[in-house]
């Protein structure tokens, strides 16, 4: 066995993997939230239809969604693992345990949280990239060029009462997920200090309050339009 093996296969090391994929996935959030952003532009869904036509059809973009899926595969793969892995250390439960003393809700149910946020993802990917990649949505002209109506598709779905529910409900699994994640991957990588710290904790709480919030304010926004 290699040394690169040994390494990350080792607990430290799947830490370590977990960390550098949850905070590349951060990132994967940001550009995808500022994209979706598109859909609360008053022009009839020109702009998003434009936006999800660029992502669809670039090269590059094409080629980073291949090492999007990897970062997905391996942060599920490597949490799993970890998750397992601690459970089978202490087969027996303590006689006495205050784990709210020594932990947020967060920490004590990434596992809870992250099966939440795979089964929305699945969904997820279904509804919008299946049907966008392998469908047959209609198509609009937008000054002279046939695009996709990924739009329409879009405002459909989010006037399922229950589609909505289950996406602002994931939000939230996500925000308390990111919220102990963020700071986690931090400390994993030996980025903590008594001075940043503090600065890293109230950070992920803002990102997570504006990345979250932002998301869930997408389905929201087109269902209470129904009425």
């Amino acid at each position: 066995m290699s040394w690169f093996t040994k390494t990350f296969s080792s607990t430290i090391g799947r830490k370590v993997l977990v960390a550098v994929t949850g905070l590349f996935l951060c990132s994967f959030l940001v550009v995808h939230l500022v994209g979706n952003l598109q859909l609360f532009k008053d022009d009839g869904g020109n702009a998003f239809n434009i936006y999800s036509h660029f992502m669809a059809s670039n090269p590059i973009i094409r080629t980073m969604e291949i090492v999007l899926v990897l970062g997905f595969g391996f942060h599920i793969y490597e949490a799993l693992v970890l998750t397992r892995r601690n459970q089978s250390v202490r087969k027996v439960a303590y006689a006495y345990n205050r784990p709210q003393d020594n932990s947020n809700w967060s920490s004590r149910n990434m596992g809870l949280l992250g099966t939440v946020i795979l089964v929305f993802l699945i969904i997820h990917l279904y509804n919008f990239f299946w049907r966008a990649r392998f469908g047959e949505p209609n198509l609009i002209d937008i000054e002279g060029t046939g695009y996709d109506d990924l739009y329409s598709v879009v405002v459909q779905s989010f006037q399922i009462w229950w589609y909505v529910l289950i996406y602002v409900l994931a939000q939230i699994a996500l925000g308390f997920h990111l919220y102990h994640g963020f700071q986690s991957a931090f400390h994993t990588l030996g980025l903590n200090h008594k001075k940043y710290t503090p600065f890293i904790q109230k950070f992920g709480l803002f990102f997570s309050i504006v990345v979250c919030g932002g998301f869930a304010a997408m389905p929201l926004y087109f269902f209470f339009q129904t009425f």
